[in-house]
């Protein structure tokens, strides 16, 4: 007879499968949920630089380069074009004030002057001659009154005598009439020649003056062109060391040419080249250090030009101090110039990951020391050792420093 066999609720095969299909259910839902989706890269840490975040003493600067130029320097330029005729000295030469450097020749010139001299001396002595003119006319004019004034007391006199006769009846009426008549004339014409004899010498007087004005400007035109030709001969204008001169024989120069400059033996300044973008920071004032021969010299700025050329500014630098010993015009330093006083601050070291970031991140080393994550910070000053990193770190974190390129941009690093 047969049995019945009861089948198995629970056998080991559907249990295997339930399992099966248990651990698949959560592995997909780790997959979809759990899983780290943030994308890594393996690094070798040998090859990455990693440092520690610190708490200290910060101060911006800029590293900058100054070219050391004489305190004061006065430049010699052509004042009257021409050909190099004779060479006096030569460049790097001390020289006293007007010391003969170099003579130019300009036959152009010469004629030049010579004609204008020629016609200035024909006007100065037509000038002086009207002058002579109005002389001579004063002196008539005193003759003509001398006459009259003869004339006159002639007349006086003979109307006196033929009043008398007249009154005694002895000449006529028409006689005492002419004598009365030409004496009156006469005193006429003796006051018109007094008020002639007043205009003549005021209107003189002002000719006169504008004469001798004119003589006078004349003169120093004549004067101006001598120093003019004279300036041919060029001349040291001041004391000192002569720089940038180069120039041979038969060179030809140009009017307002530059042939070389004095430099005064004053002491030094320095000339930098500053980035545009730090034209609204720089001031008066603002100091500026380099080190030389194992010490530290200080400098203030004196002077901005802040017309910007080819992405810079240029400002002049004075020593706080004494200059250095063995410092020579031309020489080049390189500066530290301050924008900010020193300050407690948490400082990173520069590294090549400033290129890549601008700033704005920075992969930091897990505690562990087994990867490093992104990092979002925010960097303030800097200087040519450290940024100052004003929020995301804190002392005693490590971050990388070194170059991002070859990251790309992943999330995590994973050292191997």
């Amino acid at each position: 007879m047969d049995r019945i066999i009861e089948k198995k609720k629970w056998t080991v095969t559907k249990i295997l499968k339930i399992a099966a299909i248990t651990v698949f259910s959560f592995f997909i839902i780790y997959l979809l949920f759990f899983r780290d989706k943030t994308s890594r890269l393996f690094v070798n840490k040998d090859q990455i630089s990693i440092v520690f975040v610190k708490a200290g003493k910060f101060q911006e600067f800029i590293p900058v380069d100054g070219v050391i130029f004489p305190l004061t320097t006065i430049y010699i330029d052509a004042v009257m074009g021409g050909t190099v005729e004779e060479i006096y000295v030569e460049d790097g030469v001390m020289l006293d004030q007007g010391d003969s450097i170099m003579k130019l020749v300009n036959a152009n010139m010469e004629l030049n002057y010579m004609d204008q001299e020629t016609r200035m001396y024909d006007a100065i002595n037509n000038l002086q001659n009207s002058r002579i003119a109005l002389e001579q006319n004063k002196f008539l004019r005193q003759k003509e009154i001398v006459n009259l004034l003869y004339q006159i007391d002639q007349a006086e006199k003979d109307f006196e005598r033929k009043k008398i006769l007249y009154r005694d009846s002895i000449i006529t009426v028409k006689e005492f009439e002419d004598v009365s008549r030409d004496y009156e004339f006469t005193v006429r014409q003796m006051n018109i020649s007094i008020q002639l004899q007043r205009l003549d010498s005021v209107s003189a007087e002002e000719q006169k003056k504008q004469i001798n004005a004119s003589i006078t400007r004349m003169r120093n035109n004549l004067k101006l062109l001598r120093r003019n030709m004279e300036k041919l001969l060029v001349r040291a204008p001041a004391k000192g060391q002569l720089s940038s001169f180069n120039s041979e024989i038969g060179q030809t120069k140009g009017a307002g040419e530059r042939l070389g400059q004095i430099d005064m033996q004053g002491g030094f300044k320095l000339r930098a080249d500053i980035d545009e973008r730090y034209v609204s920071r720089a001031h008066i004032g603002q100091e500026a250090e380099f080190d030389f021969s194992g010490k530290t010299f200080h400098l203030y700025i004196n002077k901005i030009y802040t017309e910007v050329r080819r992405g810079s500014f240029q400002v002049d630098l004075l020593f706080s101090d004494e200059p250095p010993k063995g410092i020579r015009r031309g020489q080049t330093l390189q500066l530290r110039l301050m924008f900010s006083s020193v300050t407690d601050a948490v400082i990173v070291k520069r590294g090549g990951f400033f290129q890549q970031t601008g700033g704005k991140w920075i992969y930091m080393v897990d505690p562990g020391g087994g990867f490093a994550v992104k990092r979002d910070i925010r960097i303030g000053r800097q200087n040519t050792k450290y940024y100052e990193v004003l929020d995301g770190l804190k002392q005693g974190d490590q971050v990388i420093v070194s170059s991002y390129d070859a990251f790309g941009d992943k999330d995590k690093l994973i050292f191997k």
